[in-house]
């Protein structure tokens, strides 16, 4: 195996790995969600992107890229979350062709009931996945990517109680 060889071989272990945690991470959310509020992950992952908006609505073309759907897979599930009340669809008002999704006020306080939840597994997922060694750097990854600058250098003790306070 040559060097090039390896270096495929290395990112590929890393792409395994990627995989490993979040399938690990997707199932605990599909279940916990799925227990607590019925709804998947996928359909959460749309309440959640319409819900940063702060009161704003995306397109359809956004809400694909946001849930990682296809065009035709995001208007079955946009239609399916608006058949259950928590979504709505406004025609542009400047381009009559492009379409809006937004939360309904149902939609907004499941959402607000369910975003606790997810928050809360996503961070049980995470620390049980950093107990596992294979997993640990991948979630060692994640946590540096998501601090703020200067903050790298702080233990993870320390970055709980940075949390918390």
């Amino acid at each position: 195996m040559g060097i090039a060889d390896d270096a495929v071989e290395v990112r590929a272990q890393g792409w395994r790995t990627l995989a490993a945690l979040h399938g690990l991470i997707e199932q605990a959310l599909e279940r916990s969600l799925g227990e607590a509020v019925e709804l998947s992950v996928v359909e959460y992952t749309v309440l959640d992107a319409l819900g940063r908006q702060d009161g704003w609505h995306m397109r359809m073309q956004q809400l694909a890229r946001a849930t990682a759907l296809s065009a035709s897979a995001t208007t079955r599930l946009v239609t399916r979350l608006e058949d259950r009340g928590l979504l709505t669809r406004v025609l542009c008002a400047d381009d009559r062709r492009g379409i809006y999704t937004e939360l309904t006020a149902a939609g907004q306080a499941l959402y607000g009931r369910a975003k606790p939840i997810h928050d809360e597994t996503l961070e049980r997922a995470l620390d049980d996945a950093q107990a596992q060694p294979e997993l640990a750097p991948v979630v060692a990854a994640l946590h540096d990517f998501a601090l703020p600058v200067g903050a790298a250098s702080l233990s993870p003790g320390r970055l709980a109680e940075r949390r918390v306070g």
